[in-house]
């Protein structure tokens, strides 16, 4: 069993921004397997199902980002799964420009506060990530702002695309294994 928990923020007025592509990303990956991400439980909407003859959770933690370990955790220990194996975590990240996707078996927080916060809980940084592009804030910029901010509708379609390929980078991770993985979505689109 795998669990694939994409960070973001709950509630409308976070839709869709630059800090909510990991809940986008578990729609796009809910809507492609029919998956209904809906049951409330674990501080998170969850839905179960089955993706390549894998069963998988989808999680999106209602906890807001800075607490997202408290959700993840209950999760991790409900299905009593191994988080360094079969948890997959899906996020933001401004270091990498939009359209780029960084996969890591392990690693740092790197400043995200929703994955500093899973790091503290699990009391490990040992767990499979899937890191997605939103750009560096411009100068001048709040950070907060930035990354709770919407995409310009030029980007919107290449930030749809790389959903998709986070998705699809998740199954392959489940599927095959993470280095293969890194080798084919860790480049340049």
């Amino acid at each position: 069993m795998f669990v694939i928990a994409g960070l973001g923020n709950p509630g409308r007025q976070y839709a869709h921004t630059r800090h909510n592509v990991g809940f986008d990303t578990i729609d796009k990956l809910a809507d492609k397997y029919r998956i209904n991400v809906d049951t409330k439980k674990f501080k998170a909407l969850c839905g179960s199902g089955v993706i390549d003859g894998q069963k998988v959770i989808l999680v999106k933690p209602q906890t807001f980002m800075n607490l997202s370990g408290e959700s993840v955790r209950e999760v991790i220990d409900f299905y009593k799964v191994d988080f360094e194996t079969n948890l997959i975590v899906i996020y933001d990240d401004i270091s990498l420009e939009p359209g780029q996707l960084r996969l890591r078996a392990k690693g740092s927080a790197g400043g995200h506060n929703g994955i500093k916060n899973i790091i503290a809980h699990l009391g490990s940084q040992d767990f499979p990530r899937i890191k997605i592009g939103v750009g560096e804030k411009p100068e001048g910029y709040d950070l907060a702002d930035y990354v709770l901010g919407h995409f310009p509708r030029e980007e919107r379609k290449l930030i749809d695309e790389l959903l998709e390929r986070a998705g699809d980078a998740a199954v392959k991770i489940m599927t095959g294994d993470m280095a293969s993985a890194m080798n084919e979505y860790n480049k340049k689109v």
